[in-house]
């Protein structure tokens, strides 16, 4: 009897168990995605997670932005040939590979920011608990993010699949790639919303978070692209009303106690430190020429910096662009002077000026970006600068591009960019000799801010200046492969990631390409 007693209450037992459910995966005191996105706190922190892959896209789309143009070129590294230097090296050569892991991570880094931003958005409506004012300023921020996104894959791959909803099912996956038209009429909605609706104006200090002003930029830039040139012109024309403006010194833009100033319309946020919570810069390292000692650079000796860096390296060409008495030279690149080894790592035993630079006998100087650097810093490669995504200066030059489009005189914008850079105001008259300066403007004013490669995939002139630059490099540079530069209009735009396509039948290469 006492045997029966304990087997019944052990079925008692059971039951209640069973009716508890302990192969519940979810904790009660803990958040599910089903639970999460409730008040403005979590709309504000899933928004915040969709901000992090702008910082993974920067340590690779230098590569395709940046170096990919007359620009910047790279360090040889002939004792290294892995896989990593050989890619890396490709994209600036313009030996395209479907493969090539550092274009392949700007695809992907850009559809995790994508894929975050539809989570938020698609969730906002579930939100019982949070503000109307919350939802807006989350819905607004994502739906910028998504839009910015979509315009770093368009312009670089072309047409690509849309995903507009948060992925659930197996089945929704994979999509066909859309038209470039499909894609930019999403990216221009996004960005319509975020500013006629859900983001407020900008307050100086920024917090770095996406502002109406960043979403009338963004719109502006597609715009441009477009070549929409009144709609871009009449948004343009919006800023100087939310309160942006140039700071009086070039250099100053870059400074980190000016992060998210009057200048800035969207940068990317670094914090500088070892404590849990911070996120520094390292990007700007990479820039740097191979030595086993930056002190003379950075301030603080940074050991074996010779395998990350050497790349975005200032070309020859670009140097040349600048004019005489351009501020903007100076505060942009410095020359390091030394001796090389067989490896191309560099000893340091001067840091120059690049104006005029002349070597000391015996000794070779090597140009790096040095508008990122602001040493001496806490900890080796950890930078406190923040990545201007937007600034003042290319909203007067847009503004500038868009009105001598429309047959307007440009001049105004233009000179308010060329006088704060000491030079004297600009009197070229006629729409085609205006173009040319303007594009010759943006390239001294915006050079390492990702911004070349794009201007020249819009310039009816673009594959014209890449050829004659491929001409000259070829006789500049040393350890070039025998493909190197070869440039064809097909190549302005990146093929498909290979792994993307043998995954996703829906997805078509880009034409010119056999892989």
């Amino acid at each position: 009897m006492k045997n029966k007693y304990l087997l019944m209450v052990l079925l008692a037992v059971m039951v209640s168990s069973c009716k508890k459910s302990f192969i519940d995966l979810v904790p009660k005191d803990s958040l599910s995605p089903e639970t999460f996105f409730q008040t403005d706190d979590q709309l504000e922190q899933a928004v915040a997670a969709a901000y992090v892959p702008l910082r993974d896209l920067l340590i690779n789309d230098y590569h395709t932005s940046e170096m990919r143009s007359d620009n910047t070129h790279y360090i040889p590294n002939p004792n290294n040939r892995g896989t990593a230097t050989v890619y890396r090296e490709n994209v600036s050569d313009w030996n395209n590979d479907a493969n090539n892991d550092y274009v392949n991570a700007v695809y992907y880094h850009c559809y995790t920011g994508i894929s975050r931003a539809n989570i938020v958005i698609g969730r906002i409506p579930l939100a019982q608990k949070a503000t109307a004012a919350g939802k807006a300023r989350a819905d607004g921020q994502a739906k910028f993010l998504r839009a910015w996104n979509y315009f770093k894959l368009v312009r670089l791959f072309g047409g690509v699949p849309l995903y507009l909803t948060e992925v659930t099912k197996a089945e929704d996956a994979f999509k066909n790639r859309s038209t470039a038209t499909e894609v930019y009429a999403q990216i221009i909605a996004d960005a319509k919303d975020a500013i006629n609706e859900l983001l407020p104006p900008a307050k100086f200090p920024q917090t770095g978070e996406a502002t109406k002003g960043s979403a009338t930029m963004l719109l502006a830039d597609v715009y441009v692209t477009l070549k929409r040139y009144a709609e871009a012109e009449t948004l343009l024309n919006t800023l100087p009303a939310m309160g942006y403006a140039l700071n009086s010194n070039y250099a100053d833009a870059f400074l980190p106690a000016n992060k998210n100033g009057k200048e800035s319309l969207f940068e990317v946020q670094y914090l500088e430190g070892t404590a849990v919570g911070t996120q520094p810069n390292t990007v700007i390292f990479q820039f740097l020429p191979k030595t086993t000692n930056t002190a003379l650079i950075t301030g603080t000796a940074f050991p074996s910096n010779t395998s990350g860096s050497g790349w975005n390296t200032p070309s020859f060409d670009l140097i040349a662009a600048y004019e005489p008495n351009d501020k903007r030279l100076d505060a942009s690149i410095g020359m390091a002077e030394g001796v090389f080894d067989a490896s191309y790592v560099m000893t340091i035993s001067a840091v120059k000026s690049v104006v005029g630079y002349t070597p000391a006998a015996g000794k070779v100087g090597t140009p790096f970006i040095k508008k990122y650097i602001h040493g001496p810093y806490v900890a080796a490669t950890n930078s406190n600068d923040n990545w201007p995504i937007y600034r003042y200066s290319e909203a007067l030059l847009l503004l500038a591009e868009a009105q001598n489009e429309q047959g307007k005189s440009p001049l105004t914008a233009l000179n308010a960019v060329r006088t704060r850079a000491g030079l004297p105001a600009s009197t070229t008259v006629g729409q085609a000799a205006l173009r040319d300066v303007i594009l010759h403007e943006r390239r001294v004013e915006l050079a390492f801010e990702n911004k070349r490669f794009h201007d020249l995939q819009r310039s009816d002139k673009g594959l014209a200046i890449m050829q004659a630059y491929a001409a000259l490099a070829k006789t500049k540079y040393t350890n070039l492969v025998a493909s190197a530069f070869d440039i064809q209009a097909y190549k302005f735009l990146f093929p498909i990631p290979l792994p993307e396509k043998n995954l996703n039948p829906g997805m078509q290469q880009n034409p010119g390409y056999a892989f």
